[in-house]
């Protein structure tokens, strides 16, 4: 087989980790962040920043790994390397069964929600989720190429929203006052106990993820030692710089308030405050095109859950899981079952709007702190293997790194139905236990 060419540069490497981690999250989370915060624009913004900090210093703790590590396919081949393959199997398996059904149910409803408001519909909204993730499951079905095609498209189009807002809205808040009459007056819709800062932090969680999936470029990379290092960390700070900028814009134009009752449109009142209907309708348009940009990666992802298990001989049927579609090159059994998954996941979620399990189980978080748990064992791991690095990328950053990501499961475990959703995730383990199969020995 031929190794893959030394192609991409810096650029190229901090762009594609800016544009895979900004994706739905910042638009539909700012307002589960500021009641989370109770009502507090300075705890929301500081939500923001210690999210974004953990995610930096993760980053540079696994572009040290994804350059020593030629076999790369994201955190399962990490997991692999460390402790062996029946736990990379394990990790697999949640990421199959939980992490990206869960996230591809959660990003369907989010896309209908908006297209639905765009629409003017007064319901509708599970049904379109519905036929969104059954057209994107197709579409990776019968065409990975254009479902490729889409997510480039998508990744360049996400970015306009954001920077309307952040310009426009901050340009108003400044001009105005409301940005500093924001910080100085909180929200007086939010009965305390909104959840606090560490909830606040994993709210923000949901919005970071994702970038290591760029860790996957590293063998294509031009002197990747020194280039992936400095394109996660440049590509996360830009990130971080580029949301609080966005969180700001929505404080310059709306009140605290207004943010928490406005909800998930909330940057779309921005624009049509300022700019009238049209403005808004516009914005709401990007943030379709973006959030259904996220929705497929996911679900490129979940399309290969199955497949992935199944190439290492493991699992139920792998000899089933990891046949190719000849003709259009895609994992045929394997995104039968994402696509199965998720649907369920989506009955869950909307359980959780119809009262069905009598609290909110916020399935859009919860799997996200559970892979904290995850990084926790790889930044073990790289502190006693890892002799040859220097005691701030051996030790120093793999701790803080570790702090972060204890602190996102802390604000995870404070939430609704966590010790439930635990118990669903065991159940699911369990099962993975009984169908291992390890033909590998």
């Amino acid at each position: 087989m031929d190794n893959l060419q030394k192609k991409y540069g810096f650029w190229t490497a901090t762009a594609m980790v800016v544009g895979i981690v900004i994706g739905s999250g910042v638009f539909f989370k700012a307002d589960d962040v500021l009641k989370a915060s109770d009502g507090d624009l300075c705890t929301a913004l500081l939500a923001w920043l210690i999210g974004g900090s953990i995610m930096i210093v993760t980053a540079y703790v696994f572009s040290k790994i994804a350059t020593r590590i030629e076999r790369v396919n994201g955190v399962v081949d990490y997991f692999e390397e460390a402790y062996g393959s029946k736990a990379g199997y394990f990790v697999a398996w949640f990421m199959t069964f939980v992490y990206y059904p869960t996230l591809v149910a959660v990003l369907a409803w989010v896309s209908a929600n908006y297209s639905v408001s765009l629409i003017g519909w007064t319901d509708g909204v599970w049904t379109l989720s519905f036929i969104y993730m059954t057209a994107f499951f197709l579409l990776n079905y019968f065409s990975p190429v254009l479902a490729g095609k889409w997510q480039v498209s998508a990744t360049v189009i996400k970015l306009v929203p954001l920077a309307l807002v952040a310009i426009v809205g901050g340009f108003v808040g400044l001009t105005s006052g409301q940005t500093l009459e924001n910080f100085a007056q909180a929200a007086q819709m939010v009965s305390s106990g909104g959840g606090g800062l560490a909830v606040a932090t994993l709210s923000t969680a949901f919005a970071y993820e994702g970038w290591i999936i760029a860790t996957v470029i590293n063998a294509e990379l031009k002197d990747a030692k020194r280039t992936l290092p400095r394109a996660l960390v440049v590509g996360a700070i830009a990130v971080v710089v580029i949301y609080m900028l966005y969180y700001l814009g929505i404080s310059g134009v709306l009140t605290n308030d207004q943010v928490l009752a406005q909800g998930d449109a909330a940057p779309v009142q921005v624009m049509s405050m300022v700019f009238g209907t049209l403005g808004g309708t516009l914005l709401t348009v990007f943030v379709i095109i973006s959030c259904l940009g996220t929705l497929n990666g996911l679900i490129m992802g979940s399309a290969r859950g199955m497949y992935s298990i199944a190439s290492r001989n493991m699992g139920p049927k792998p000899e089933v899981f990891k046949r190719i579609n000849a003709a259009t090159n895609s994992t045929t059994h394997s995104a039968l079952i994402g696509y199965l998954f998720s649907c369920i996941w989506l009955v869950v979620w909307y359980g959780n709007f119809n009262g069905w399990w009598g609290q909110f189980m916020d399935i859009s978080e919860l799997p996200i702190a559970f892979l904290y748990v995850i990084y926790i064992s790889i930044y073990i791991w790289v502190m006693k293997t890892f002799t040859d690095l220097g005691p701030v990328s051996r030790f120093i950053c793999p701790l803080l790194a570790g702090c972060g990501s204890i602190y996102i499961i802390w604000g995870a475990v404070q939430k609704d139905m966590f010790a439930h959703f635990l118990v669903i995730l065991l159940a699911i383990f369990g099962i993975g236990m009984m169908l291992m199969n390890d033909k590998k020995g």
